[in-house]
């Protein structure tokens, strides 16, 4: 008999493999599951003297989860850089800034991120607001989504943005009625400024990935797809330092990076791609997905809609959004990286935007024929339900971020109003796409929302807030929408595995690698308003544990 060396025993198991959790032991070896019973005696034999036993004492073994699109680098960033995730509010914005700005004078810029766009009236904060905290530096400070970002009068000044400075075709700047910019930057817009930042250093992207795969791994998560490598936004590039934790062995995770498409480029950035992806290749590190950003975000009406937005009266304007790629190009580009086997990673927010990257992916179907390239479309806020079924059809899995898809803030004030019916109701269907037999994975988009997987599957099966992420008090947003615990945990396991190329994770059986997690409880036995309250109490990659709960006092 070989021993092994590690077991679990003594609690229930959830394989991920279409059935609810059973009794169980599991026993593993050289990193991976050797043995799986429901019945613990025979496990026995497995112990050895040097075995280390795992006693669930009936809380819940699961496989690691995996988060299909986080930015685990910018969300640490955030977290060594000025974060004001932990805020509310307009003034505890203003005095934590101001006294970050306080605590470090040497820095040439004040960078940072986190707020929420409920916090300020529709949405936008000013630079009259930021010169209050910081006035004698520049300031710029993108928002929870990264789809917007909050400067000073100093780096307005700097970035020689005036009422003359016309608007890019892929954002818009905040402006008063005399057309004066405000200090909100929208999407594209934000390249005015933050092509002036100072370059992060390799060191602190190398502490950033460090801070967020230890903050991810507290959360059970194993593996993730980096949804953003390139230079967006403030953050730049973390390609290198992905390479570095890699080729090191400090990557304890399994990351498979989406590369960034350049939006102001077209077709002839592909040749790029592909030797960035043959070059960045290591240990637990692969860079085979490229990213698509379609869209915006519905709060700042650069979302992709089928129909105008309406204004604050339920009239329609002349805005429908951006969509970022020309529809047409879009089909070329998605064909041609189809064809050279790269899965394509895409945001898509607006109804119009969804539907672009499906016929995308039904046309590279059409022309190159079937494969397994794995296409996933994210975040999917609002889809046409004449869509719905086109997913399983065209085999394009669906990435949820079920964190939003809640009533808060700023889908009360900022969203809803502006979508109108039946638009609003067609929200985060997550309950329609299941039922129309798409293959469902799931994420957090960390650090723009939690990436703390229990939360996000409460939401998903309660279609409120988890405990202790409410901001007030709201009825359950579009139930019918709805999906069963045993669907929102295997998306988020075997899900998001499959979605990742990662064939050897994502469930409990034989012969797998053992990235397994144990939590604190078992949420099948619980009552489903209680799910969110799930903890995570040791975390393994390859049976090696690479989290364990402090104790409690």
């Amino acid at each position: 008999m070989t021993f092994a060396d590690l077991v679990f025993t003594g609690g229930p198991v959830f394989t991920a493999t279409g059935e609810e959790p059973q009794h169980g032991s599991v026993a593993v070896r050289d990193g991976r599951i050797i043995a799986l019973s429901s019945v613990d005696a025979d496990i026995q034999p497995f112990v050895g003297p040097e075995t280390e036993v795992v006693d669930l004492d009936g809380k819940l073994l699961i496989p690691g989860f995996q988060d299909a699109h986080v930015h685990a680098v910018w969300g640490g960033l955030d977290l060594i850089r000025c974060d004001l995730s932990q805020d509310s509010t307009r003034d505890e914005y203003v005095a934590r800034l101001k006294n970050y700005a306080a605590a470090n004078p040497e820095l040439e810029w004040i960078l940072g991120g986190g707020w929420n766009m409920s916090a300020f009236p529709g949405g936008t904060p000013t630079a009259s607001d930021l010169d209050l905290a910081i006035a004698d530096r520049p300031a710029f400070i993108p928002n929870r989504d990264g789809h917007g970002a909050w400067v000073n009068s100093r780096a307005l000044e700097l970035a020689g943005i005036t009422v003359e400075t016309p608007d890019p075709t892929d954002g818009r700047i905040e402006r008063d009625a005399d057309g004066n910019p405000t200090g909100t930057l929208h999407e594209g817009a934000m390249a005015l400024v933050n092509t002036l930042l100072p370059e992060t250093s390799p060191e602190d992207y190398t502490r950033a990935l460090m801070i967020g795969q230890e903050y991810l791994h507290s959360l059970g998560v194993t593996s993730w797809q980096d949804a953003i490598l390139g230079g967006y936004g403030d953050a730049g590039d973390a390609t290198p330092a992905y390479m570095a934790a890699a080729e090191s062995g400090d990557l304890t995770a399994r990351v498979v990076g989406a590369l960034w498409w350049d939006r102001t480029r077209g077709p002839e950035q592909i040749p790029e791609l592909v030797m960035r992806r043959e070059k960045n290749a290591a240990g637990r590190f692969a860079a085979t997905s490229v990213k698509i950003m379609q869209d915006g975000v519905a709060e700042n009406f650069t979302a992709a809609m089928l129909e105008p937005y309406l204004d604050g009266c339920g009239h329609h304007t002349d805005n429908s959004g951006i969509s970022f790629v020309d529809a047409a190009q879009l089909i070329s580009n998605v064909t041609e990286l189809d064809a050279l086997g790269f899965q394509v990673h895409f945001h898509a927010i607006g109804d119009r935007a969804v539907r672009e990257c499906l016929d995308a992916v039904e046309a590279a179907r059409a022309i190159n024929g079937p494969n397994d390239n794995r296409h996933h479309i994210a975040h999917l806020q609002v889809v046409h339900p004449d869509d719905i079924h086109r997913f399983a059809e065209i085999g394009v899995t669906a990435n949820l971020q079920s964190y939003w898809a809640a009533l808060e803030p700023q889908m009360v004030d900022l969203t809803l109003p502006f979508l109108g019916d039946p638009r609003s109701s067609w929200q985060y269907p997550w309950g329609d796409l299941h039922r129309a037999g798409t293959h469902l994975a799931s994420g957090s988009d960390w650090s723009v929302s939690s990436p703390d997987p229990m939360a996000a599957i409460h939401v998903a099966v309660n279609r409120l807030a988890a405990p202790g992420h409410e901001e007030g008090e709201y009825d359950a947003f579009l139930p019918e929408q709805s999906i069963d615990l045993l669907t929102a945990m295997t998306a988020y396991t075997a899900g998001s595995a499959f979605t990742n190329h990662l064939d050897e994770t994502g469930t409990i059986e034989v012969g797998k690698l053992a990235d397994l997690v144990v939590l604190d409880r078992n949420p099948f036995a619980g009552a489903k308003a209680d799910i969110g309250r799930t903890r995570t109490e040791q975390t393994f990659v390859e049976g090696e544990r690479v989290y364990r709960a402090p104790a409690q006092p």
